[in-house]
């Protein structure tokens, strides 16, 4: 996905706040669920949250910057994902994180519906 940084992005120098790379993972693995018609969240609350994220910042993104972020299944459990996410300014990595989803019903860690594991490439 590509993510423009806006004014509202950045602090006084143009410089992105540290928080929002998380915000612009956050958005892209929305539109991988977007772009396939379906909701990150089903309609009786149950769904993905995040547990654990471990973030790497490698180099500064700036007001104006065309970055792209790409997510990569790392592994799956009964009841979690581990997705790495990454974002470039052409082929430069600033920003790199690996992220714990746990799939959530009823307030309780649940198996992972067969939708989701087919719509993350793994059965």
């Amino acid at each position: 996905m590509k993510i423009r940084v806006y004014y509202e992005d950045t602090d006084a120098g143009g410089i992105v706040y540290h928080t929002r790379y998380i915000n612009f993972c956050e958005r892209a693995r929305s539109e991988l669920f977007f772009q396939r018609g379906m909701q990150p969240h089903q309609g009786d609350g149950s769904g993905f949250v995040v547990k654990d994220i471990h973030a790497s910042f490698f180099s500064p993104a700036f007001l104006g910057d065309l970055l792209e972020v790409r997510t990569e299944l790392l592994k799956t459990k009964r009841s979690s994902l581990i997705l790495q996410q990454e974002i470039f300014r052409g082929e430069e990595k600033l920003f790199a994180m690996e992220i714990v989803l746990v799939y959530l019903s009823a307030g309780k860690p649940s198996r992972i519906p067969a939708d989701f594991l087919s719509f993350f490439g793994s059965d």
